[in-house]
């Protein structure tokens, strides 16, 4: 079963698995634990996968709970977009060659 990252959301495999020199990294340039820093690397690659649609659920959730009515929570959500990066979506083969290609 996965962790969670800070965010809430779900860390299918310890992420930092897949990297391990990040985390030896992480744990060298910070003097954290070797879990505490895999945790932090899992917990960043999340954060940088969530897709705009994840973003902005997510985001809007949030601000609901804070009692915002929409009319604050979309101006607020647009900003914050705007110096988000985002994790590209799944592409085929055909997607990627009509990038190149046209």
């Amino acid at each position: 079963m996965g962790d969670l990252c800070s965010s809430g959301a779900a860390v299918s495999e310890p992420v930092a698995a897949a990297v391990p020199d990040l985390v030896r990294h992480v744990t060298a340039s910070t003097g954290l634990p070797q879990p505490v820093a895999a945790r932090v690397v899992a917990d960043v690659i999340t954060y940088f996968s969530e897709t705009a649609e994840e973003f902005v659920r997510r985001r809007h959730g949030e601000l609901r709970r804070k009692h915002l009515p929409n009319a604050r929570i979309w101006p607020a959500i647009a900003a914050e977009m705007a110096a988000r990066r985002f994790g590209a979506p799944a592409m085929s083969e055909r997607q990627l060659r009509r990038i190149v290609y046209g």
